[in-house]
């Protein structure tokens, strides 16, 4: 006898609760808005426009296509100002229409991170009112390219009430599990210069790709070296990601190229990270830095991080990759990664996310934002 398949979104949406259902129905209108990394205006300017339906607590402030979003301000001593932070954009990747189905949403960004936005709008239209805490939301384009031209950066430079927050919980997809601080990031060109020659006499030439092979041999007897901040562990890694080389097939190069990714521990600066990926290539080669990104420490021991460990996280994990909670720590802000996006679904095609996550994410934050003590 054939299983009975799952009901769909649509066919139990009645069953469900308000925010449930309103939950559904936002995260499919903004999956349906396409905003890949650079077209972020259509999505900016539809949630600008629902959010300015709220009673907020000021005029919605836009720079460039990020907006920040002030939903409650009671100025109470002692009262906590936390914001929610999540991108707009979303990588190009083949994707159908966006759709619930089975119990998900489907769509270009359901995980990476229209779930997480999903979540900030709703808060801000269903319970904001009842929090305990002033409350900001900030959405923000171009986090999924290079770190100079994220849009963050600029309106963090620009946005004076930013400063005044005591945390920041960037929405990231963490499975609702708690991603506390990043490791951070930086590519490194090393080229190596050689002589052109013909192959049948490579001794008239210098071929530049041999001379890579001690830094080569290097890179493949590292192993990852940890670091425990906090009680949690961060590993510095360096990987060989693109390699370029070569002008013909009868042609002794002279000129290889190699991109290293270095991700290096909270406790590393950029300078020291700089300095060690130095040390690694050694003589023999240039290196150009460029897409710079510095970490952030895990903040585990803050007040506010604690009372939403305890609203009911499905877990704490160190972030070993890298996110925007470090923008925040570099100003002195503390910052946590908390989202309801499907971490594995993140940049897949044909991505999505479970709803059940969805719904959780929601109640852990409005539970925390309700009770939120300092």
């Amino acid at each position: 006898m054939a299983k009975t398949p799952p009901p769909s979104v649509t066919q139990t949406i009645a069953t469900r609760t308000p925010a449930a259902v309103s939950l559904e129905e936002t995260l499919l209108w903004l999956c349906a808005i396409p905003s890949p990394i650079g077209e972020e205006k259509e999505l900016c300017d539809a949630v600008a426009e629902r959010l300015s339906r709220q009673e907020l607590a000021g005029p919605i402030r836009r720079y460039g296509n990020s907006i920040v979003v002030p939903v409650v301000r009671a100025r109470a001593p002692g009262r906590p100002h936390v914001a929610l932070v999540g991108h707009l954009d979303t990588v190009r990747t083949e994707n159908g229409p966006a759709r619930a189905e089975g119990g998900r949403i489907y769509g270009a960004g359901a995980a990476d991170m229209k779930a997480g936005l999903a979540v900030m709008i709703v808060i801000a239209e269903s319970a904001a009112r009842l929090v305990a805490c002033d409350l900001t939301l900030v959405f923000y384009a171009r986090e999924e390219g290079p770190y100079v031209e994220n849009e963050l950066g600029p309106v963090l430079e620009a946005d004076e009430d930013l400063r005044s927050i005591d945390l920041a919980v960037c929405l990231e997809p963490s499975d609702n599990k708690l991603h506390l601080g990043c490791c951070g990031t930086l590519h490194a060109t090393v080229r190596f210069e050689g002589k052109t020659g013909h192959s049948a006499r490579p001794w008239e030439g210098d071929n530049a790709i041999v001379k890579a092979h001690a830094l080569l041999a290097r890179l493949a007897e590292l192993r990852p070296i940890e670091h425990t901040i906090d009680g949690y562990v961060y590993r510095t890694v360096t990987t060989v990601t693109l390699a370029n080389g070569g002008r013909g097939r009868n042609v002794v190069p002279d000129g290889f190229t190699l991109n290293l990714n270095h991700r290096f521990a909270p406790t590393t600066s950029l300078a020291e990270a700089q300095a060690d990926v130095r040390a690694l290539v050694g003589e023999g080669a240039s290196v150009e830095f460029t897409d710079l990104s510095p970490a952030a420490l895990p903040s585990a021991s803050h007040p506010l991080v604690k009372s939403l460990v305890a609203a009911g996280v499905e877990g704490i994990e160190p972030k070993q990759a890298w996110t925007d909670v470090a923008r925040f720590s570099a100003l002195g802000i503390p910052a946590v990664n908390f989202g309801p996006g499907e971490n594995a679904q993140a940049h897949q095609k044909n991505e999505s996310t479970d709803c059940k996550l969805l719904f959780q994410g929601y109640r852990i934050l409005v539970g925390w934002l309700l009770g939120m003590t300092t």
